[in-house]
């Protein structure tokens, strides 16, 4: 596979989300049918990990070695020292004080994200039931292939993930291990043992007060299909989308807030990946997605991961709100090889406040 067709392949969901920047632009809803999620008083985040892979081109390659964009994940051997992984901590603070701890993906490898675990005492939150549910975004390798590191603290831990699971996903959920052309890819040696929601397309999933689950079917790459997205509604600001990679598009999901949830028409802002430069490449059609964004009136964005930082630069400088990280990435073990210390965008270790 030629790179141009391998680029145009990854960024098929970033074009499609800039063609839907006129027909996503906010107007008026009808309230009738919309869903009532509720408000919390606010949301923080805190970026335990977000570089899934430490380097871009080792990565591509693995892909482009072994069929290109549209080959099955499991059928890929994985180079094993690139791998990172991808989770995020929601601390969810409602209207009486109280505050709920709800944790965003896995991550990929096991010894990454037992790193990245013990440093913020996610291990022991997860281990005594301050964290009792985990919401897995989508079944890509970066966001659930650790999914041990997780489990080995409380294996009956509540787990909402996309209905869209493959064979080789419940081997791993369940306890086992996939191969790709004789190498052993991942493995679980602690079976889940707790209760799975596989969320369907036709529903919110209300988790608490104000934060509700939605997935989304959509086609994503690697023969994946499916991601969940988690609104929060925090009162009197509006409705703030955390995503592990915004598949469906960012400014689809805020179109699916304005026509269905309650107070939907208020877009506070996001935090996540928003597959966009997701190897830093530029497209036009990415500023159409700036000029959508900026429709929607943002107050505050928190991107990363597959984002790309050439369109956190862009996006910052064309007047759209981007919450710039610090340098705390660089006390982690690893760093990205496209960190830049102009700190464009959240990255390991930082935090963010809705």
């Amino acid at each position: 596979m030629e790179r141009r067709s391998f680029l145009k392949a990854m960024g098929a969901t970033a074009a499609g989300v800039g063609a839907a920047a006129t027909i996503g632009a906010p107007g008026k809803a009808f309230a009738r049918g919309k869903q009532d999620i509720g408000e919390c008083k606010s949301l923080k985040i805190t970026v335990l990990s977000e570089t899934s892979w430490f380097d871009n081109d080792q990565f591509k390659k693995d892909i482009v070695d072994n069929g290109g964009a549209s080959t099955n994940q499991y059928d890929v051997p994985w180079d094993p020292n690139n791998a990172g992984g991808y989770a995020t901590l929601l601390e969810i603070e409602q209207l009486d004080g109280t505050v709920n701890k709800l944790l965003l993906d896995t991550g990929w490898s096991n010894e990454w994200m037992d790193y990245v675990f013990e440093r913020h005492g996610v291990d022991k939150m997860i281990a005594s039931k301050e964290i009792d549910t985990m919401v897995i975004s989508h079944w890509h390798l970066d966001h659930f292939w650790g999914i041990e590191s997780t489990l080995k603290h409380n294996d009956k831990i509540k787990i909402y993930g996309p209905e869209t699971m493959f064979p080789e996903d419940e081997t791993l959920l369940y306890g086992g291990q996939n191969e790709a052309k004789g190498v052993v890819i991942n493995k679980n040696d602690v079976p889940f043992k707790g209760e799975l929601v596989k969320t369907n397309p036709k529903e919110f999933y209300q988790l608490y007060p104000g934060v509700a689950v939605k997935e989304f079917d959509v086609p994503i790459l690697l023969r994946v299909r499916g991601e969940n997205i988690i609104y929060v509604n925090v009162k009197d600001k509006g409705i703030v989308t955390v995503t592990g990679c915004c598949h469906p598009g960012l400014l689809t999901l805020y179109s699916t807030a304005r026509r269905q949830i309650k107070g939907g028409e208020n877009i506070y802002g996001c935090y996540g990946g928003l597959h966009i430069s997701l190897f830093e490449n530029w497209d036009p059609k990415f500023d159409d997605i700036i000029k959508g964004a900026k429709a929607f009136n943002p107050k505050k964005m928190g991107c990363n991961h597959c984002t790309g930082w050439v369109w956190a630069e862009n996006a910052a400088k064309a007047g759209l709100p981007i919450v710039k990280g610090t340098d705390t990435f660089k006390t982690y073990p690893r760093q990205s090889a496209v960190a830049k210390d102009n700190n464009v965008f959240l990255t390991n270790g930082d935090t963010v406040v809705f």
